[in-house]
């Protein structure tokens, strides 16, 4: 047994495969997942039924396991900001999140950075996030992180 929060052997997979920069499309239950997303991304299918699994669980075993460098929200029809970003944020509490206007965020889920897809059964709407893996560091490391060219 792993002593870690996250234990699904594909996605532990696929993000052990990805590096710095690479993405992490996690979609609510109504995303356009064979039609708006990058076709070589491996693609994990959480969604059981509606309400299961949500987002911000995926988004809470996805931080236990890699830093995460930004993070990029569908922008709501109506400009309004969707309750479930507050849960975004509350577990990624250093970032902002980058709104994108729909056609934006379907080109970016598109991107052939973006490694893993993982589908969710989130009812909310606009609870769809793209994420992009950063640097781990090691503990002892006196790099200065700003450094990092972008």
């Amino acid at each position: 047994m792993l002593s870690t929060r996250l234990l699904h052997p594909e996605i532990l997979r696929a993000l052990a495969m990805a590096g710095h920069r690479a993405k992490v499309l996690i979609t609510d239950g109504n995303y356009p997942h064979s039609t708006k997303s990058n076709p070589a991304a491996t693609r994990v299918f959480l969604n059981l039924a509606p309400g299961t699994v949500k987002v911000t669980e995926v988004l809470a075993a996805l931080t236990s396991v890699i830093p995460i460098e930004s993070a990029e929200v569908m922008q709501s029809e109506d400009g309004t900001e969707p309750p479930i970003w507050s849960g975004f944020c509350a577990l990624l509490p250093e970032l902002a999140l980058t709104e994108r206007p729909l056609p934006a965020f379907y080109t970016a889920a598109l991107a052939p950075d973006v490694a893993l897809l993982i589908a969710t059964g989130e009812q909310q709407p606009y609870a769809n996030l793209l994420l992009t893996i950063g640097v781990l560091w090691p503990e002892d490391s006196a790099h200065d992180k700003a450094a990092i060219v972008k």
